[in-house]
């Protein structure tokens, strides 16, 4: 099954593709800030080009595990998102096409952890930041559907 992760920010979406198998998450692009209506559609554009059947979404807790301000920006796009492909399903291949919401906890801070490690250039690592990080969302979604293998 092939996924598609979102990292949902206020100025830029990261976005993460999965193998067709499900398996391996690899970041895709970052979708540069519209309003949310862009946004999806340039995410439908994504799930038709790459056959994806699951969307999954970051949620941005709080560390103590509690919703933010952004957590409730996310929920508001992912309500929109689903009634699009509710809409669209009636008119195209998008039939079955579910969404997730998966914790971000932390997920741009390893990001930034592992860019540094591998040595890429500070100047470098905000371009590639968000999906990186969406791959890291997608990759713990993916690993916990794959726990038995």
């Amino acid at each position: 099954m092939r996924s598609l992760g979102l990292d949902i920010g206020d100025k830029k979406t990261g976005v993460a593709i999965s193998d067709p198998e499900g398996i391996l998450a690899t970041p895709l692009t970052v979708i540069e800030r519209g309003n949310q209506e862009d946004v999806i559609t340039e995410v439908i554009k994504l799930v038709e080009r790459y056959q994806v059947e699951c969307i999954v979404v970051g949620l941005p807790y709080s560390l103590n595990g509690h919703l933010t301000q952004q957590s409730r920006k996310v929920e508001a796009f992912i309500e929109k998102l689903q009634n699009v492909i509710a809409r669209e399903a009636k008119q195209s291949h998008l039939t079955g096409v579910k969404v997730q919401i998966w914790d971000e906890r932390l997920s741009t801070v390893v990001a930034e952890k592992l860019m540094a490690e591998a040595g890429t250039r500070k100047d470098k690592r905000k371009q590639h930041q968000d999906a990186l990080a969406t791959a890291i969302i997608l990759q713990g979604f993916l690993d916990s559907l794959n726990k038995d293998c």
